[in-house]
């Protein structure tokens, strides 16, 4: 994300090459969208399984529930994709090598750091442990270096939460069976059981182990592995792609930024997999800081607007560890007794319109909206656009009504969009301290989109877009780069927007110059 954005990142990987290990299994459409400001979607399309969500099953192995998510692809892509984490991490490091900004080392380790008033001095080794060290200087540190991470431990930024003494055996096999398009959460309490199919015969399987069956950490053997798969397929040695037994955490470290060093992903947030969002929340950390930092090195905001990285993402991070866990004390329990009451209460609310729309559309999920940061909430007027992720709508756009994606007409930066506003109001409104942004005119209804004074004209293609903004005609949308709607306002409210925004980022400083010519951030 950072070097499609022209930055100069320096990416550190202590293996030698990508992995073989088929970790994450599942992409949701916000990650996709991700992707796809960062030019990624379409080389990712053809490794992932377009899904439909996930089914649950109750005793004896009755259905439950089918949570599609809210099946209309809100973001523009699939609510839920499975996929095998050795294929992408090939298509991210095919890409990187088109990106002249990014430097790639594999087989080479962070050491230490050094955090100064202007950069970070780090210490690598390459080669081994007895490889020489040289030192580099760079302006940020970005640790995206997993559960064990070395720059958190460096930082000594500890972690809280709790681990849990359950001991899971995950088992991801070749040549399967399994053709569905959604994962599988067997809920019977004598054995909980997650089954998630993918591509091209690959099939992941979860099994809660009872205490005397294997110790997390110690590698199971076969003969436990081919019991466990008896009842949905017979496996040979070599069908197993790899199979652990471990145990899951809820952690949250105790700050995402420290200095000029941040966390992300594994390194700043470990949570249970019954909410399929481990990999998913690492992307939203890096949605959420790398435009940010590409901001402030370009000189368009100050210090101010990194401090939001943690003011924002902690919350939803939190949430989604505590779904994590109650997902598993639920769906997952042994308990007969709480299984048949949860059998009973799902079957209940599914026979309601609203609990039928709360389980299916997994209404449960925590809200991402943001209430703080950089983010203007107008008190006197609320909207609910404001600190959520706006919808991505297929629009017409231009004179010839090119139907396109909305996120392809924003652009990589800010936007602003004028719901049906008279030309009038613009010049006030870019000039009122705003952030510098693409500028773009929603037409509702029946209108043409037209392209005037270095507008883009945009109007529905699929009704959504007209749904979207049907009450707020007269009004200005502002988005951010990660595409959280920053603020709603009319004309007249444009510069005490700007006002306070410019407060929360430090916006409209003027460009700086970089003190050394390295690299401006360390992946890990």
């Amino acid at each position: 994300m950072l070097g499609s954005r022209g930055v100069r990142v320096l990416l550190v990987e202590r293996n030698a090459t990508t992995s073989d290990a088929a970790k994450a299994i599942s992409l949701d459409d916000e990650s996709l969208r991700t992707l796809q400001s960062a030019g990624l979607d379409e080389a990712v399309r053809p490794i992932i399984v377009p899904g439909t969500g996930t089914k649950y099953f109750g005793i004896g192995g009755r259905p439950l529930v089918h949570a599609r998510g809210t099946g209309d692809q809100r973001f523009g892509h699939p609510f839920k994709n499975p996929f095998a984490q050795p294929d992408l991490e090939r298509v991210l490091r095919e890409r990187l090598r088109r990106l002249p900004t990014v430097d790639v080392r594999f087989g080479t380790r962070l050491t230490a750091l050094d955090q100064r008033p202007d950069g970070v001095r780090v210490s690598l080794r390459a080669g081994g442990e007895d490889g020489p060290v040289e030192t580099s200087d760079v302006s940020y540190v970005l640790g995206c270096d997993g559960g064990r991470s070395t720059v958190r431990e460096l930082l000594s930024v500890p972690m809280r939460g709790r681990s849990f003494p359950e001991v899971w055996l995950v088992a991801d096999t070749l040549g399967d069976g399994h053709d569905q398009r959604y994962g599988m959460h067997h809920g019977d309490p004598d054995r909980p059981v997650v089954i998630v199919p993918g591509r091209d015969g690959r099939c992941r399987y979860e099994f809660r182990l009872r205490p005397d069956e294997c110790a997390a950490g110690t590698p199971p053997p076969f003969a436990l592995v081919r019991e466990l798969l008896r009842p949905y397929r017979e496996i040979a040695p070599e069908e197993v792609e790899r199979a652990v037994a471990y145990s899951f955490h809820a952690l949250l470290a105790d700050r995402l930024r420290d200095g000029r060093c941040f966390l992300l992903g594994d390194a700043a947030h470990m949570m249970p997999p019954f909410a399929g969002q481990g990999l998913n929340s690492g992307v939203r950390d890096a949605a959420n800081l790398c435009w940010k930092i590409a901001d402030v090195l370009a000189g368009r905001a100050d210090d101010t607007l990194l401090d939001t990285y943690d003011t924002e993402r902690r919350p939803h991070a939190r949430a989604v560890i505590d779904l994590s866990v109650r997902l598993g004390r639920v769906v997952m329990t042994t308990s007969r007794t709480r299984a048949r009451l949860r059998d009973l209460l799902v079957r209940a609310a599914m026979r309601t319109p609203p609990g039928r729309r709360y389980l299916t559309e997994m209404r449960y999920r925590p809200d991402t909206r943001l209430r703080d940061g950089a983010v203007v909430h107008l008190d006197d007027r609320p909207r609910p656009l404001t600190g959520t992720a706006l919808p991505q709508p297929q629009v017409l756009c231009g004179p010839h009504h090119r139907r396109t994606r909305l996120d392809d007409v924003l652009g990589r930066d800010w936007s602003l969009l004028g719901i049906d506003v008279p030309d009038a109001a613009w010049p006030a409104v870019t000039r009122s301290g705003l952030p510098d942004a693409t500028r773009v005119d929603v037409h509702l209804g029946d209108r043409a989109p037209r392209d005037r004074d270095g507008r883009t004209g945009i109007a529905d293609a699929d009704g959504r877009l007209d749904t979207l903004f049907a009450a707020l005609t007269g009004h200005f949308v502002l988005v951010r780069p990660d595409r959280v709607v920053a603020a709603v306002f009319t004309p007249d409210r444009a510069g005490l927007v700007g006002t306070r925004l410019r407060h929360a980022t430090g916006a409209g400083g003027h460009p700086r110059t970089h003190l050394h010519p390295h690299p401006q951030g360390v992946h890990r």
